[in-house]
């Protein structure tokens, strides 16, 4: 979980009021529009959660007494503090559904950036958790259920209406961008964020790349240009930032980095583990082939361990690989 404190926004304690238990946790979304430069600037997305407060401390009729939410959920993943655990929210329309649950709010909105991306998704699920171990029950619902709202818009309310499960790693080599050509097709699903993560590259990259004017906005079966250099390459080396791959462990055989496809029970060794911390991206699995799965747990515990960027991507460092305690024999 990568959480952003109150004490860190620069917020005192949350004047709302106390509720100990709720009958679970309500889903959000801003309802109104909200900038695509979310997507590449975490900085925004702290200025986002920010005004969102002052709008709401601002408004006389409403008269909050605090930013309406418990948590916020950005697109790179960072659960931001809100109200906090066990307040009572001012989001769900009135003070018995208020009563009745919590809420979370994700940085999409109407119009502009409207799809959650992986990232955000498992940051409201881990918002989820957090307030179920801290008084919420099982109920996890959108704001419209039970408020005349559109809210929290159609992409944020379909996932809810599939109970909200966590993001998943794609094993199927139909379902994942082959290595690029110069072109991509999409397929059914596909978010631009998704493609520009599995191609090496950047969302801002890709707009500009193919002149997209709303980068929500792809179709099934459009072509999209991908840089000829951002063929997806799971054995690049991560930034200085963090540190150098571990050459002594059985992970990394004969002294290389193991390509996609490579087999070896130390995959299912580390994917075990990896399931172990809370950061498994499995459907089905681990198991000895290094896929796609293997690479976004890894790189969910490499965030977990306060890596981010560049430096929480695949492969492995040692400090990690370390802390992971990968049994080897």
């Amino acid at each position: 979980m990568k959480l952003v404190t109150r004490a860190q926004l620069g917020w005192p304690a949350s004047a709302a009021p106390s509720q100990t238990t709720a009958k679970g946790v309500k889903v959000h979304y801003e309802g109104t529009p909200v900038s695509t430069k979310l997507l590449t600037n975490h900085d925004a997305c702290i200025t986002e959660w920010k005004n969102i407060r002052k709008s709401h401390l601002a408004n006389k009729t409403e008269g909050y007494s605090d930013v309406a939410y418990n948590f916020a959920a950005c697109p790179h993943g960072y659960l931001l503090e809100g109200r906090g655990l066990r307040k009572r929210t001012g989001a769900n329309g009135n003070q018995a559904l208020n009563q009745g649950h919590y809420a979370i709010v994700g940085l999409v909105g109407s119009s502009g950036l409207t799809e959650p991306t992986d990232a955000m998704l498992d940051a409201i699920r881990d918002g989820i958790d957090l307030l179920r171990n801290n008084g919420a029950g099982n109920e996890i619902k959108g704001h419209r259920d039970g408020y005349a709202t559109a809210c929290p818009g159609g992409p944020l309310y379909a996932w809810v209406k599939k109970g909200a499960p966590r993001p998943q790693g794609d094993d199927e080599p139909d379902s994942k961008p082959p290595a690029s050509s110069g072109t991509y097709t999409v397929k059914k699903g596909d978010t631009l964020t998704g493609i520009a993560s599995a191609h090496k590259t950047t969302v801002d990259a890709l707009v500009k790349l193919n002149g997209l004017k709303n980068p929500n906005a792809i179709s099934i079966g459009q072509k999209l240009k991908v840089p000829e250099s951002s063929k997806p390459d799971f054995g690049t080396k991560p930034s200085a930032a963090k540190c150098e791959p571990y050459p002594g462990a059985s992970f990394f055989l004969n002294g290389s980095r193991p390509a996609l496809g490579k087999k070896s029970p130390v995959f299912t060794a580390m994917g075990k583990r990896l399931v172990a911390v809370g950061c498994g991206r499995y459907a089905v699995g681990p198991g000895p082939e290094l896929g796609r799965a293997d690479v976004n747990s890894y790189e969910a515990w490499q965030r977990k361990c306060g890596y981010s960027g560049t430096a929480a991507k695949w492969p492995p460092g040692k400090t990690t690989w370390d802390k992971l305690q990968v049994p080897t024999s």
